[in-house]
């Protein structure tokens, strides 16, 4: 895994941006001390889905009531 100074990471990101598209991770160090690692990000990694522990089997149907939840905030379910 290639390591990349901060100045060298801002001066060659969208080079960077190809390679871990390709499929390679990058670390980005400030001086000798690794400080983060670009990665690419899986195609459903930005979206979630309300309810998904539950679709899971890790929280009770009894947690989603809507209306007890309403009633937490002032409004009517």
């Amino acid at each position: 895994m290639p390591t990349v100074t901060v100045h060298q990471a801002k001066t060659q990101l969208s080079q960077l941006l190809v390679q871990v598209e390709n499929g390679q991770s990058i670390i980005i160090a400030r001086g000798h001390q690794p400080v983060a690692k670009l990665v690419a990000l899986s195609a459903d990694a930005g979206r979630r889905r309300l309810g998904g522990l539950r679709d899971k089997g890790l929280i009770a149907d009894e947690h989603f009531a809507a209306d007890e939840i309403a009633e937490l905030f002032g409004a009517k379910a």
